[in-house]
């Protein structure tokens, strides 16, 4: 009895790698042995990127608070250590964008956790 194959499978698999190297150049895009490998690179890239974006951000929050606490005469450690010892439990995607968007309001909280 003959192997079986299993076409229609095999294609669709195929079909399901090219679709997701659609924009590729070259034979990354067409050529399906060479497209599987860019496309499991970039499914790979992707996946560590969705955790590096989160470190990412967090450096940004903290510069960019930093930045606003030394406008207002103090550093980051000090102004997180306050609002620690003060027990105001605001995190740091808001104290950015209050440093950033609102300064006044910004300037209230390191008063109120400097002080």
């Amino acid at each position: 009895m003959p192997r079986s194959q299993n076409k229609v499978a095999s294609h669709r698999r195929r079909k399901k790698v090219l679709e997701q190297a659609k924009g590729y150049w070259g034979a990354r895009s067409k050529v399906y042995t060479i497209a599987k490998h860019h496309v499991e690179k970039a499914l790979s890239h992707a996946y560590n990127d969705r955790r590096l974006k989160k470190r990412e951000f967090r450096g940004l929050w903290i510069t960019r608070i930093n930045a606003g606490a030394r406008l207002h005469g103090t550093t980051y450690a000090k102004l997180m250590s306050g609002l620690e010892e003060k027990q105001v439990a605001i995190n740091r995607k808001v104290l950015a964008d209050l440093a950033a968007n609102h300064p006044q309001t910004f300037a209230e909280i390191v008063k109120f956790a400097v002080a």
